[in-house]
């Protein structure tokens, strides 16, 4: 097991004027899970190819278990990395599949089998240990591509994007148990997504980056609560937070012509004479309500049996549009105007109008 250090790594690749990752600091603790999350180009895949030794290093450095691995080839980093396409040997059973790593490193046959009967029974898979990878579901040959980077015993797991090549069902129970798996076997892992539930629901802490920079890395909870600029607040949840510029007025921000959010006054302090600013509230702190709030159009209604989530957009031509979560036995119908209202527990949140960062 080993602690993983990012110290200003950066990557370029040939040809291009612009940084793929700029300038990454992360401290991963040694058996810690940590997600690295962001859109498509963000960089992330890029950082953990970094790791793995599969890019090269162009800047800063990236240390694992103390030793600096600039030019340590990726053979010699005692990592064991998870691909989209699970990388199997057609021709091979799942055991061969499994321990071939071991017979390159020329480990005996008898120790071999046991540790690949150990990891199969990790993952359940000692019904399927003669199959070859054709005979198999999705789910098992990605849980085969595990058993594989399990055998090696490494000091680090680098999963890249493992799941997205499973049906929505499965990628639901595959996560829950490699998250489980990860805990018992307390190995340090950097998993690589693009969806921010399976970060969130994964990680001890997340990293979120965006056009190669690190914008936030904390707990799943802290990002979800505290998110450090407004890129983080929209990306983190689902449905996203709502976010809208409004102009600021005496009381809190105008909404509409006829319709005010009112804020706190520490808030309007923090405000420091701006004329407007971006306001954030996530859709389950907002309610409706028959008098007060903002008047707004049901514009879609989507019910997911256990709660709703209704789409509006705010009258008089403000362009304001917000997502509240409701009930759905009581939900209201497509083109209904009702009244929406901050939650007395609901948390607004701030965030600068030309920089986005949180105020």
């Amino acid at each position: 097991m080993a602690a993983i250090t990012y110290r200003n790594a950066s990557c370029i690749y040939e040809g291009s004027d612009k940084l793929a990752v700029d300038s990454l600091n992360l401290d991963i603790a040694d058996g810690e899970f940590v997600v690295l999350v962001g859109p498509s180009g963000s960089g992330k895949s890029t950082a953990l190819r970094m790791l793995a030794g599969l890019e090269d290093i162009d800047e800063g450095a990236i240390e694992i278990g103390g030793k600096d691995m600039t030019g340590v080839p990726s053979k010699d980093r005692d990592i064991a990395m998870v691909f989209q396409n699970y990388a199997l040997y057609p021709t091979k059973t799942v055991a061969e599949n499994m321990g071939f790593a071991l017979k390159l490193r020329g480990v005996p046959a008898d120790e071999r089998r046991r540790k690949v009967e150990e990891a199969a029974k990790l993952l359940d898979l000692e019904p399927f240990l003669d199959r070859k990878p054709a005979k198999l579901s999705g789910g098992q040959r990605q849980r085969v591509a595990m058993g594989r980077a399990i055998v090696r015993e490494p000091q680090v797991f680098c999963m890249d994007e493992p799941l997205s090549n499973l049906d929505a069902k499965l990628r639901v129970q595959t996560r829950t148990q490699i998250a489980a798996l990860q805990r018992r076997l307390g190995t340090t892992t950097v998993y690589v997504t693009h969806d921010q539930v399976e970060a969130m629901t994964m990680g001890d802490r997340v990293a979120v980056l965006r056009n190669g920079k690190l914008q936030q890395f904390a707990s799943p909870s802290e990002l979800y609560d505290k998110p450090v600029n407004e890129f983080v607040a929209g990306f983190i949840g689902s449905p996203a937070m709502n976010l809208v510029k409004l102009p600021v007025v005496a009381d809190g921000v105008q909404v509409s012509e006829n319709s005010t959010l009112d804020l706190e006054r520490e808030q309007l302090t923090r405000l420091n004479g701006l004329s407007e600013v971006t306001i954030g509230i996530r859709p389950e702190q907002l309610e409706i309500v028959d008098s007060g709030g903002i008047e707004v159009v049901v514009d879609l209604v989507e019910d997911l049996g256990s709660e709703a989530y209704v789409y509006t957009h705010a009258g008089s031509g403000s362009g304001v549009e917000l997502v509240a979560r409701c009930n759905p036995r009581t939900a209201p119908k497509l083109a209904q105007t009702v009244r929406l209202r901050k939650h007395p527990d609901g948390v607004v949140h701030l965030f600068h109008p030309q920089t986005g960062a949180r105020i």
